[in-house]
């Protein structure tokens, strides 16, 4: 069956989890540090479903590495391509504070490390490090009214060989937009920054450090996701998950998502967070009658240059 149709059969109402102010695709659109310095240009995105965070962070588009085979790329391209960011976590809100946990990770170590002091009004979420390291302003992405699914991978494997092709990441899906995330297949051995192992890396070894993917996209579920940002520079444009020949099922409590590559059957098979066939996605939030008179009396000076900032 296709995954809307997964998601028609088996869709089941949220029972734990972040608050729905929470949920969706955001992107952001500044960070401002102690130091004073501020960033508006790095290109960064935040997946929410229930329990599970997907996360990407990239460069300007004209500072990212071109789409070609690793072996082809520069010392300097590949050094380039080592500061990219994706990761998914199990994430957990305790009604102050957001934390993460068992994540699967472009990069080696932990460079945010801090849980997040979140709030949020309107299309615009807040976040605070507890630290006072740093304040990051999140924009609620435009959607439809429309699926809410996260779903953590377990592992993807060649059915054919048996070989294991990703192991951890997930799959995020809110309306309009959607999220992957690919695991390397196997523990790296050495637990030294990215940046480090890429040092004196054999080509061998190259391809371990990148065999991962965290790409977002755009679409529906009907047809389809095409993916814009991504850390798999020969990805950006292509579909976000197989379609042709493509089969979605649930065994043994698990989603299972079998396919086929270059007429190789594949399957993912992932843990279910989030399938819910309905969310709203707005960019409003509640607000007090005192409140919503207040602004309609002052409205004339209030909203005379106000716009939906994305």
């Amino acid at each position: 069956m296709t995954l809307q149709e997964l998601l028609e059969r088996h869709a089941r109402p949220a029972t734990a989890g972040v608050p729905d102010w929470m949920l969706g695709c955001f992107r952001r659109r500044c960070i401002s540090f102690a130091s004073g310095e501020s960033d508006n240009q790095t290109i960064v995105y935040w997946f929410q479903s229930r329990n599970t965070t997907i996360d990407l962070r990239l460069p300007v588009a004209e500072q990212q590495v071109p789409a070609k085979a690793l072996n082809e790329y520069s010392p300097a391209e590949l050094r380039r391509l080592a500061d990219y960011e994706g990761w998914e976590a199990r994430s957990q809100w305790d009604g102050e504070l957001m934390s993460w946990f068992d994540e699967t990770a472009l990069q080696t170590h932990n460079r945010w490390p801090e849980p997040a002091e979140l709030k949020r009004i309107g299309n615009c979420m807040i976040e605070f490090a507890p630290s006072g390291a740093y304040v990051e302003d999140w924009r609620a992405q435009p959607s439809e009214a429309g699926p809410l699914i996260g779903l953590r991978m377990i592992e993807q494997r060649n059915l054919e060989s048996g070989e294991c092709v990703h192991r951890g990441g997930g799959l995020i899906i809110a309306g309009d937009h959607a999220a992957l995330v690919l695991g390397r297949p196997e523990p790296l051995s050495n637990d030294a920054t990215l940046q480090k192992q890429l040092e004196s890396a054999s080509p061998d070894t190259i391809q371990r450090l990148f065999d991962f993917e965290t790409s977002v996209a755009q679409g529906s579920l009907t047809k389809g996701y095409t993916i814009h940002h991504t850390t798999r520079p020969a990805r950006l444009g292509q579909p976000l998950l197989p379609d042709a020949r493509s089969d979605w099922f649930i065994e043994d409590q698990e989603v299972r998502h079998r396919f086929e590559i270059e007429g190789v059957t594949h399957e993912r098979r992932y843990l279910i967070d989030t399938l819910e066939a309905h969310c709203p996605f707005d960019l409003h939030t509640p607000w007090s009658s005192e409140a919503k008179a207040w602004f309609g009396r002052e409205a004339a000076t209030l909203t005379r240059y106000t716009q939906v900032l994305n």
